[in-house]
């Protein structure tokens, strides 16, 4: 399944598929259990941004690998919706605009590896996700 796999988003149902179909690409990587539960936590703070803030948007998750031979699994959702004015603030714990804990988009942050964001006022916002799968020593495999 090394393919692109991309999900409408616009409920919250949208949001459960995104996440099942993260956690079908972190088992063939043979991501930890602790690891497919942190990126599907972090996949649900950003879908539902989308659906609390632009109605509608899209995820799409692929495996990539580095230079290295490492492979995780990126994660990017982005929508055409009302943009984040002060990515800075966004980031703070407990900032929000939509009456929530403004825990989404700084906890989606350390949930994972690599965390990007792109987003200007009326012009929708990109989030860009990377999970790492752990490289296992040789002989350590049980």
């Amino acid at each position: 399944m090394e393919a692109e796999s991309r999900i409408a988003i616009e409920s919250d149902a949208d949001v459960v598929t995104a996440r099942q179909r993260a956690r079908e690409l972190a088992h063939e990587l043979d991501l930890s259990s602790t690891d497919q539960t942190l990126l599907a936590t972090a996949i649900s703070e950003v879908a539902r941004n989308i659906t609390t803030y632009a109605q509608r948007g899209e995820v799409s998750l692929r495996i990539v690998r580095d230079g290295n031979g490492r492979a995780g699994i990126e994660v990017v959702a982005s929508d055409h919706g009302p943009g984040i004015p002060d990515i800075e603030r966004a980031l703070q714990d407990g900032y929000t605009t939509g009456g929530g804990l403004g825990l989404g988009l700084p906890g989606a942050r350390r949930l994972v590896d690599d965390f990007d964001i792109e987003s200007a006022p009326s012009q929708g916002t990109t989030v860009t996700l990377v999970k790492w799968a752990r490289q296992v020593p040789r002989g350590i495999r049980a």
